[in-house]
């Protein structure tokens, strides 16, 4: 299937799959968090990832993609104050999250086990399946609304805009995570309209960036073999 081909506008497609990531990952961190075969670096650079870019990506709604929609269709503002006052709650549960002090690593006890990983896993699991179900509660409450009012409000080159400044914004945290992710959760013409708007140097990149992020995820999922 080509980009033309594609059934929605970018926009509800660009959405809807970075929703899928960001699903995705919070999912991952909470299941990886207590498996002791995942190693506590690893943890730390997903955990590191996801507060960054949800962080970015609730920030460029509530400061640039809701005033746009707003000024087009303003009897939506009271619906998407109360999605930025979810993302407020979001911002405490990230605040917890990035508190956990993943890099107090792991020592061997007396009798050779890990002593220092239990609490941390134990500390970073509980964070990160408070973030795990605060998105995905929000996103189930923000898609119904946010998807069509893509689609019926947002011009292409609005959207185009929009995208773009997410881009060059984007933190610079583990990167090659997100590809990774983003191939998992979409198609490929779905993934190739995402990194459309990659700057011109970072695409001879992606070949390496994909292998390095499915090293990092077999890790995480504990099937290095």
């Amino acid at each position: 299937m080509t980009i033309d081909a594609l059934a929605h506008p970018p926009a509800v497609v660009e959405t809807r799959l970075v929703h899928e990531v960001h699903r995705l990952a919070t999912a991952l961190l909470a299941e990886a968090a207590v498996d002791p075969s995942v190693p506590l670096p690893a943890l730390a650079e997903l955990r590191d990832f996801l507060v960054a870019n949800l962080r970015h990506h609730h920030e460029t709604e509530d400061d640039d993609l809701w005033p746009r929609i707003i000024a087009a269709a303003p009897a939506m503002e009271g619906a998407l104050g109360a999605l930025s006052a979810e993302h407020e709650r979001l911002e405490a549960a990230l605040d917890l999250l990035a508190a956990v002090a993943v890099g107090d690593g792991e020592r061997e006890g007396a009798a050779g086990g890990r002593t220092a990983a239990d609490p941390v896993r134990a500390a970073l699991r509980d964070a990160a399946a408070a973030v795990r179900d605060t998105v995905h509660d929000h996103l189930a409450h923000e898609e119904p609304l946010l998807l069509p009012a893509l689609r019926d409000h947002v011009s292409p080159a609005g959207w185009q805009e929009f995208a773009q400044r997410v881009i060059a914004t984007t933190p610079p945290v583990a990167g090659h995570l997100m590809i990774g992710f983003l191939d998992e959760a979409g198609t490929p013409a779905e993934v190739e309209l995402v990194l459309a708007g990659l700057p011109e140097p970072v695409r001879p990149l992606l070949p390496a960036l994909r292998l390095q992020a499915a090293d990092c995820l077999r890790i995480l999922r504990g099937t290095t073999s």
